[in-house]
């Protein structure tokens, strides 16, 4: 069972947590932690993560400043978010603790209910920030699993496509983390698009590298995925130089020092239906999907493979040579 998520208060004039944000804490499933020294709040949100800060702004506004730029001089306490409770209604305050980087400033004369609207839009938020790529700004693996879980409890029929970039690494070394970064936005554009316009109720995760997985349902998976495939190789031949265009490869060397023929980047998709299986759970459903990525990876050119057996799942190594067309399905 996952533990309850953390809101770490401090005073430096010792003032008790205001009513509002106790009450919010008795009535939902988070923790309060109370911290006595601003070196606490640095040492709790190192080692726990909390889900927010609230730091009393009737004390020490200077040390509340000081406080609040040190969680945002580190880019791990950066991503959590800071809001300042206090009486004092001063423009001047106010500029201070958000200039510091205080994501709000929430006054106690304030409504109760726009206190807890503003404190609840604070922490979803972060959630949110947290929960994206920052090169393709596409959810990451809490909110591709929070997607699956939900069509799951749903039950309704989907599709999920797992999409894997071959050769992006020998790419990648050859020309470098910028064209490399370039490869994994056009790429990830190229899936909003196709989804978007194939399927508008469809979901697009960015896992990491160049891993990504989109969940549609079952009846449009095949157009989303040819689609991919059609536009991918269409523009990816463009972002080599034009003497490795033309060759259609490139020289590489492997860790071996060893010199190898690379070719031009193409996607592998794995996809995994609930069509003919019950899955109760995203784990299942991940794996399964991993498994028919690294299948698809073991074929030459773009393709996309699609998971056609029954029941529970086996695993693909001992029955490579006996797959048909009925068991695995390949395209385009």
């Amino acid at each position: 069972m996952p533990l309850p998520p953390v809101i770490v208060y401090y005073s430096s004039a010792e003032t008790p947590p205001p009513q509002a944000l106790s009450g919010h804490v008795a009535a939902g499933e988070s923790k309060l932690v109370t911290a006595r020294a601003a070196a606490d709040v640095l040492a709790m949100v190192n080692r726990g993560h909390p889900a927010l800060v609230v730091l009393d702004g009737d004390g020490d506004v200077g040390e509340v400043c000081e406080l609040i730029g040190n969680l945002r001089s580190d880019p791990f306490s950066a991503i959590v978010p800071v809001i300042v409770w206090s009486e004092q209604p001063e423009i001047e305050v106010i500029e201070r603790v958000l200039d510091a980087g205080a994501d709000d400033f929430l006054k106690h004369d304030m409504d109760e209910r726009e206190k807890l609207l503003r404190l609840n839009t604070v922490v979803r938020r972060a959630e949110r920030d947290v929960g994206v790529h920052p090169t393709t700004r596409l959810p990451g693996t809490a909110m591709i699993e929070r997607d699956i879980g939900a069509r799951l409890a749903a039950e309704e029929d989907f599709a999920v496509c797992y999409a894997d970039i071959d050769n992006f690494k020998e790419f990648n070394d050859r020309y470098g983390y910028g064209h490399g970064d370039r490869v994994i936005f056009l790429v990830s554009k190229i899936l909003r698009d196709v989804v978007k316009a194939f399927a508008p109720a469809g979901f697009i995760g960015h896992i990491g590298g160049d891993d990504f997985i989109f969940n549609v349902s079952l009846d449009i998976f095949e157009v989303c995925c040819r689609e991919t495939i059609s536009i991918f190789d269409t523009l990816i031949p463009f972002q080599y130089s034009e003497e490795d265009r033309r060759a259609g490869f490139f020289w590489g060397k492997d860790r071996r020092g060893q010199l190898h023929r690379i070719p031009l980047m193409t996607l592998s998709i794995g996809v995994v239906t609930n069509s003919q299986r019950c899955f109760t759970h995203t784990a299942q459903v991940g794996e399964l999907a991993t498994e028919m990525k690294a299948y698809a990876k073991t074929k030459q050119g773009s393709i996309f493979v699609v998971d056609r057996r029954h029941g529970q799942r086996d695993t693909l190594a001992g029955q490579a040579r006996e797959l048909t067309t009925e068991a695995i399905k390949e395209g385009p």
